[in-house]
C-alpha cells in the first residue's frame, strides 16, 4: 500500500493562500531601522517583539503568524530592512516542551509558512509535545519580501535541451534572464543567499527567546540546515536533514545530479513496467519497454505528437523525467502517449498526478508570478562563484552529458542564467564540522541520490545517517518510513545512533516525493508542470 504523501510539500501552498498579506511585494519601506550599536549591531533585530495573530480566518486559532525584520545586508545592519514571515504552532505540552523546531520544505524557493499546520498531522505526538513547530518563508520567497525579475512565461521556461541550431538562442535567453534580474533587483538580489537565510534563522531564534534551535529540513533544506550548523555550531540543537544535498556540488553539480539520478529511475521503471505488460502493453522485457519509449521520442522529433491540442516534441517528452519517480504514473502516461502517437485519443484523465490548487487572486497579487524562479536563481547563482562564465563550456558539457545521460543530461548541463550573474559577495559555505545531526536518505532517490546524502554525511563528521534500502522517492520523515522511528527518537531524546543505520520499508511501501512548483514545457499526459527541485 502506498504511504501517505509527506504533508509539507504542495505544488501550491494552500494555507499561504489563506494568510493575510504579511509583507509587501518588495523590500519593506516601513520604519527605517535604528542605527546599530557598536556592541551588538543586530540588537535592534534580535530584541524585536513579534505580534502574533491568527494566520487566517479558515485556519486553526492555534496556527499563528507574524513578521520579523532582518537586515537586507548583514554587513550593513543599519541599512535597508526586509521582512521574514514566520508561523508557529505551540508545543502541545508546556511541561514537556523543549524548544522550537524550525521547518523548511526545500527549494530554493520553497514556501515554508504553512509547514507547521501541514506537518501537525504527520509528526508523532511525542515530537509535538516537545517543540513549537516554526515555519517561515525564506528571504525573498512567498510572503518574505518576495523578489521578482519581471520574467514572462517564456523566460521562466528554463528546461532547455541542447540543440546546436538553438544554442545561440538559449545563450541569449540566459543572458536576458540575468540582465532582467539585475535591472529589477540590482545588487540587493545578491543578498538573497543561503548564508543570509541562515543568519535570518538565527535572528528568528533570538526573537523567539531560544538559546538553540532544532530543525527539520527536506532537500535544499538540508543544505540550509548544514550551513546553519557551520555558522552557528553552538546554537544548533537537534537537526534532521532529510534527502540530502551534497555541499561539495553546490550548485551546478546538484542540477546535473538530476540527470544522473534519472537514468537509474528510468531503468527501474522499465523493469517494473515489463512485469505488467498485460496492463500497459509497452513491452514484456525491460529492453522492449525502453525501445517503446525511445521510439516515441524519435517519432515526436520527426513529427510532434498531438496530445489534447498540445504538440509534444521528443525534447518535451524527455523533459518529463520526473514522472519516472512514480512507476504507475509513468506507465500510464507513456501508454497514453503511445495511443496518441497512433492517432487514438488519450483518456481524459491522463496519469494520476494531482493538479495544483488554484491560486486566489489576492495571493497572486501579493507574490509576483515569477517569484519561484527569481528566488531560485538568486540562491543558486549568488551562493557560489563556481559557475563557468564561458558559454562554450556549457555547450561541451551538454553534448557530453546528453551522450552519458540521454534522458536529461543536456537539459541539466546546458547554459543557465548563472553564467551571466554578477558574483555574490561571499563564497559558497564549506561544510566541515563535527556537529551532531541525523541524515535520512532513500537508496533510490533520483533528486538527491544516495551519493548526495553520503556527501553530506562525510562533510558533517559528527552526524549519523539512516539509509532506507529500496526506498524510492524524495522525502522520508513523516511518510511512515522505517526511518521515522530513529528520527523521532533523536528529536525526543537527543541521542544519535551509535553508528550509521540501514532499514527497509515493509513490502510494497514507498515514500512519496517532495514537489515544488517549477515552470516547464508541457509534459507528457498525466505529468503536471510541477517538477521537483531539491
Amino acid at each position: 500500500m502506498r504511504s501517505r504523501r509527506i504533508a509539507p510539500v504542495l505544488a501550491v501552498s494552500a494555507v499561504a493562500a489563506l494568510v493575510p498579506a504579511l509583507t509587501p511585494a518588495t523590500t519593506s519601506a516601513a520604519a527605517a531601522p535604528k542605527a546599530p550599536t557598536a556592541a551588538d549591531p543586530l540588537k535592534q533585530y534580535t530584541q524585536q517583539k513579534p505580534r502574533w495573530r491568527r494566520c487566517g480566518a479558515r485556519t486553526p486559532a492555534g496556527f499563528q503568524c507574524a513578521t520579523v525584520g532582518v537586515p537586507l545586508d548583514y554587513a550593513r545592519p543599519g541599512g535597508k530592512k526586509i521582512d521574514i514571515a514566520v508561523s508557529r504552532m505551540k508545543a502541545t505540552s508546556a511541561k514537556e516542551r523543549r524548544g522550537v523546531l524550525l521547518l523548511n520544505p526545500g527549494g530554493p524557493g520553497g514556501e515554508g509558512l504553512d509547514m507547521p499546520l501541514l506537518l501537525a498531522s504527520e509528526l508523532p505526538p511525542s515530537v509535538k509535545k516537545r517543540y513549537d513547530l516554526i515555519g517561515f518563508d525564506p528571504r525573498g520567497v512567498g510572503r518574505s519580501s518576495p523578489v521578482s525579475c519581471g520574467l514572462g512565461n517564456s523566460e521562466r521556461n528554463w528546461e532547455r535541451p541542447y540543440r546546436a541550431a538553438t544554442f545561440d538562442k538559449d545563450v541569449k535567453w540566459a543572458r536576458t534572464v540575468a540582465e532582467k534580474c539585475r535591472a529589477k533587483g540590482g545588487d540587493a538580489l545578491l543578498q538573497f543567499t543561503t548564508r543570509n537565510t541562515a543568519r535570518d534563522m538565527d535572528v528568528v531564534r533570538a526573537v523567539l527567546g531560544e538559546k538553540k534551535i532544532s530543525y527539520l529540513g527536506y532537500s535544499y533544506g538540508t543544505y540550509l540546515g548544514a550551513v546553519y550548523t557551520q555558522m552557528y555550531p553552538k546554537r544548533t540543537d537537534r537537526f534532521v536533514l532529510d534527502s540530502a544535498v551534497d555541499p561539495q556540488r553546490i550548485w551546478r553539480g546538484m542540477i546535473q545530479v538530476w540527470a544522473e539520478g534519472a537514468e537509474p529511475a528510468f531503468t527501474r521503471w522499465t523493469q517494473w513496467t515489463a512485469k505488467r505488460h498485460a496492463t500497459y502493453r509497452l513491452g514484456d522485457t525491460p529492453a522492449k519497454v525502453r525501445k517503446t519509449f525511445w521510439d516515441l521520442v524519435a517519432r515526436a522529433d520527426r513529427k510532434p505528437i498531438d496530445v489534447d491540442g498540445t504538440r509534444l516534441t521528443g525534447d518535451g517528452i524527455r523533459s518529463g523525467r520526473a514522472m519516472f519517480f512514480d512507476p504507475v504514473n509513468a506507465a500510464e502516461s507513456v501508454a497514453e502517449l503511445k495511443k496518441a502517437a497512433a492517432g487514438r485519443k488519450p483518456a481524459p484523465s491522463g496519469g494520476r498526478s494531482a493538479s495544483p490548487s488554484p491560486v486566489p487572486p489576492s495571493f497572486a497579487r501579493a507574490v509576483p508570478s515569477d517569484n519561484g524562479d527569481a528566488s531560485f536563481w538568486a540562491v543558486v547563482c549568488a551562493d557560489t562563484r563556481s559557475w563557468p562564465r564561458d558559454p562554450e563550456q556549457y555547450r561541451r558539457d551538454a553534448i557530453r552529458d546528453k551522450a552519458g545521460y540521454p534522458l536529461y543530461g543536456d537539459f541539466a548541463s546546458t547554459i543557465k542564467p548563472c553564467a551571466f550573474w554578477k558574483q555574490g559577495p561571499e563564497q559558497a559555505t564549506r561544510i566541515d564540522n563535527k556537529v551532531g545531526a541525523l541524515v535520512l536518505q532513500n537508496e533510490w532517490d533520483s533528486q538527491t541520490p544516495l551519493a548526495s546524502g553520503q556527501g553530506l554525511r562525510r562533510a558533517m563528521k559528527g552526524s549519523r545517517m539512516v539509509t532506507v534500502l529500496g526506498g524510492e522517492g524524495h522525502g522520508i520523515y513523516g511518510s511512515k518510513s522505517c526511518a521515522d522511528k530513529t528520527a523521532t527518537a533523536y528529536l525526543t531524546t537527543g541521542r544519535l545512533p551509535a553508528k550509521d543505520l540501514t532499514c527497509r520499508n515493509p513490502s510494497g511501501q514507498r515514500n512519496d516525493r517532495l514537489r515544488l512548483p517549477l515552470p516547464t514545457p508541457p509534459g507528457i499526459p498525466g505529468v503536471t508542470g510541477a517538477h521537483d527541485r531539491f
